[in-house]
């Protein structure tokens, strides 16, 4: 371009001084940025905030979770606003949800805590910082629901009334909120000999710890079949003089199936007699005594292809335990 600048040195001086300026300016602004980013006295954008978020209270967050609010003030959890000991006087909303000032200035959901969308283990970690010590919550660390990433809220509601603050508070209703996840156990109450469960005459939490116990399938039970069963069946629970070994060793699970079954009184087997036999096998030879503590079968000495002794309680009627007979006959 300046070669041919200089060939036409006979144009007009004007015209000549323009292609310079034009070239000039263009060269000067190659790879410069934008105009718009490089005006004078620009504001410089805002540093990011990062100051940790603030206790507001719980008169802020009523002012527009109303309805939330109030419910709250019927359950439990209400206490921690008023109690001092706790630490949350007056905050009692942001015990769980943490402080709530960035909230409450954004309007905006992802700037507080929300229990029901964190992970099972946090909300449980969150809900244990109080309940850890409770007699019912000992075995929750370890317990079933914890290990299948089942958390506190999936039962409980912070907000709601009631006690407990449980998120179905009838019978059939927690029925259906167990049957949500333990579909075979539900199946099985469909049988034709079952407990009333479905009905809403018992509910699955009176054999069954949520929380988890040391014992297995949560089973709220000490010893054997204490209180489970016998807090029902208490013609059942003795003590006897002559103790079936069974019952007390091993507990009705021996014989009967816990939720529902074919058989009639739930039995494990569609005839009596086989379930005697599971353990009074009458195989021929020298066997121990009976005995009353550890339950050894007595030697065999019926011959079940005879009509005669192939319902065995037809003799042996009180099978749970005697207060008169050794042999259980009456």
């Amino acid at each position: 371009m300046f070669r041919l600048l200089h060939k036409s040195s006979s144009s007009t001086g004007p015209a000549r001084v323009a292609c310079v300026a034009a070239m000039l300016l263009a060269i000067n602004s190659w790879g410069a940025p934008p105009q718009e980013a490089a005006k004078p006295g620009a504001p410089a954008p805002p540093p990011a905030d990062n100051k940790p978020a603030e206790f507001v209270g719980s008169a802020t967050c009523q002012g527009c979770h109303e309805d939330i609010f109030n419910a709250f003030q019927k359950n439990p959890h209400q206490i921690v606003e008023k109690d001092k000991k706790r630490g949350f006087e007056n905050n009692a909303c942001e015990s769980c949800h943490g402080p709530g000032s960035k909230h409450a200035e954004s309007m905006n959901a992802a700037d507080i805590r929300q229990p029901a969308k964190l992970k099972p283990a946090e909300t449980d970690k969150l809900c244990l910082t109080c309940h850890l010590n409770q007699p019912t919550h000992v075995g929750r660390i370890n317990g079933a629901h914890a290990k299948n990433q089942v958390s506190c809220v999936a039962c409980h509601s912070i907000h709601k009334n009631g006690p407990n603050g449980l998120v179905a508070r009838k019978l059939a209703d927690i029925n259906q909120l167990c049957a949500g996840c333990h579909t075979t156990q539900w199946a099985s109450f469909q049988r034709p000999y079952k407990h009333r469960l479905p009905e809403g005459a018992m509910s699955c939490v009176d054999c069954h710890n949520p929380h988890g116990t040391l014992r297995a399938r949560s089973i709220q039970t000490a010893n054997a079949n204490e209180p489970g069963c016998f807090k029902c069946h208490g013609d059942k629970r003795g003590p006897f003089t002559f103790e079936h070994a069974p019952v007390r060793l091993e507990g009705c699970g021996a014989c009967h199936e816990p939720h529902g079954s074919a058989n009639p009184r739930m039995l494990t087997r569609a005839d009596v007699r086989f379930v005697c036999l599971e353990c009074h096998s009458n195989l021929p030879g020298p066997k121990p005594p009976a005995n009353g503590t550890i339950g050894t079968a007595p030697p065999g000495i019926h011959d079940l292809r005879s009509t005669r002794f192939q319902n065995c309680n037809v003799c042996h009627q009180k099978v749970h335990g005697s207060y008169v007979s050794r042999d259980f006959f009456k």
